[in-house]
Order: C-alpha cells, then sequence, then structure tokens
C-alpha cells in the first residue's frame, strides 16, 4: 500500500516539476513577444511626436512669427519630455507619466494650432477585427 501512495506522490511531484519547467520557458518567450510589441508602440509613437516637434521646429526656424509664443513653449516641452523619456530603462517609474504628459501637450498644442493631428498607431493595424 505504501509504494502506491510513493508512486503516487512520486508521480505528481515530477508532473508539477515538468509543468513548472515548461512554464517558465513559455512564460519567459510570451514575455518576450509582448515586451517587443509594446516596446515597438512606444517607441513608434514617440517617433510620432517627435516628427512632428521636428516640423514645427523647423517651421519656427523658417519664420520665428508662425507660432504665438504659447505654441513655441508647448513644443520646447513636449522636446524636453521626449528627451525625458527613458528608453533604455522601461521599468523606470516616470515611464507612464512622460507619456500622458506627451499625450495630453500634443492634443493641448494641437488644439491651439487649430490642426487635426492624431496618433492612430501603425496603419496596418486594424483593431476592429474580431475572431
Amino acid at each position: 500500500m505504501d509504494d502506491a501512495v510513493n508512486l503516487e506522490k512520486t508521480h505528481t511531484k515530477e508532473g508539477y516539476d515538468e509543468g513548472y519547467s515548461h512554464g517558465l520557458v513559455e512564460g519567459r518567450d510570451e514575455g518576450k513577444q509582448v515586451g517587443l510589441k509594446v516596446g515597438f508602440e512606444v517607441g513608434e509613437e514617440l517617433g510620432f511626436y517627435s516628427g512632428c516637434i521636428h516640423i514645427w521646429t523647423s517651421a519656427i526656424q523658417i519664420d520665428p512669427t508662425c507660432f504665438s509664443s504659447r505654441a513655441k513653449t508647448a513644443i520646447a516641452q513636449m522636446q524636453d519630455l521626449i528627451q525625458k523619456y527613458p528608453l533604455m530603462d522601461p521599468e523606470d517609474p516616470q515611464v507612464q507619466e512622460i507619456m500622458d504628459s506627451l499625450r495630453l501637450k500634443f492634443k493641448m498644442l494641437c488644439s491651439s494650432l487649430h490642426v487635426k493631428l492624431h496618433y492612430n498607431g501603425y496603419p496596418g493595424e486594424n483593431k476592429d477585427i474580431q475572431f
């Protein structure tokens, strides 16, 4: 009888250990894929904002009177936020705060410039697809 109980415990332990090892590998792979996707999306959004800032600062260099002083200040603030973004430290506690500030500044700036720009994400991405 003891042999049967020990056999069951042994198989249970082996199954648990095997499942745990498999879960570590699968979890690591899934985490890597999610990290790559989220990292790409963040970089893409930062690039969009950076491109807008580059265009606006180029316009200011050509014609310093093209934007109000308030808009110029907002452009400079956005540029500072982009430079402060911790690209190499995604676990920095300021990551979300900086991104939220960037989004808010961008919306305010677009409103004050009377332009209808908004970041949609990658153009090939269709979020309406359901299975």
